[in-house]
């Protein structure tokens, strides 16, 4: 606290430059604003719209199923998995499961391009980061959360599926695969 308070014009007007720049910036977050609702809308950026709520042993124990009744082979090309990431092919229109765990992804998923999925995935013990490489599709795995994607693939190739979220000193090593064929 001062002694003496400050004259009666302490600061400085605004000039024209500084004008100029709050009215750009005003304008520039006014934009932004309205933006938001347009792309929720019109955008294909958005979350799933379906989210359950499931218990990690529930989860898991649906994924098995799913594994158990698709599996075409493991990672290795093996006809049944031996010690290998087990790989499936649902049915086009069907659920495929996907399950997140320290440190890996498991099954690989087997789809056809032009054919739509419903794709669930959730976390079995702390929370992942889904992100689907060289695409821009991120979604949050969290134990508890049974999360409903509706994919429809649009070009064939594999696909990394990558972890976005720290999940400990295994994080690195975290990296599934999405295979996409004609």
């Amino acid at each position: 606290m001062s002694i003496y308070p400050p004259d009666k014009i302490w600061w400085k007007p605004i000039d024209r430059e500084e004008k100029i720049w709050l009215i750009l910036s005003v304008i520039w977050l006014m934009f932004t604003f309205f933006l938001m609702p347009v792309l929720h809308v019109y955008g294909k950026q958005n979350p799933p719209e379906l989210s359950y709520s499931v218990t990690a042993a529930r989860y898991e124990d649906l994924a098995n199923k799913f594994i158990q009744k698709y599996q075409v082979k493991d990672e290795q090309g093996n006809p049944v998995a031996l010690n290998g990431v087990p790989v499936v092919h649902p049915e086009p229109g069907g659920d495929a499961y996907i399950i997140a765990r320290a440190w890996s992804w498991e099954p690989v998923l087997e789809l056809e391009k032009g054919k739509t999925y419903r794709i669930h995935l959730s976390s079995l013990d702390f929370q992942h980061g889904f992100s689907l490489y060289p695409l821009n599709m991120n979604i949050v795995a969290i134990p508890g959360q049974d999360y409903i994607m509706r994919i429809k693939p649009t070009s064939s190739g594999e696909f990394s599926i990558l972890c976005n979220e720290y999940c400990g000193i295994g994080h690195h090593t975290m990296v599934g695969k999405l295979i996409v064929k004609e």
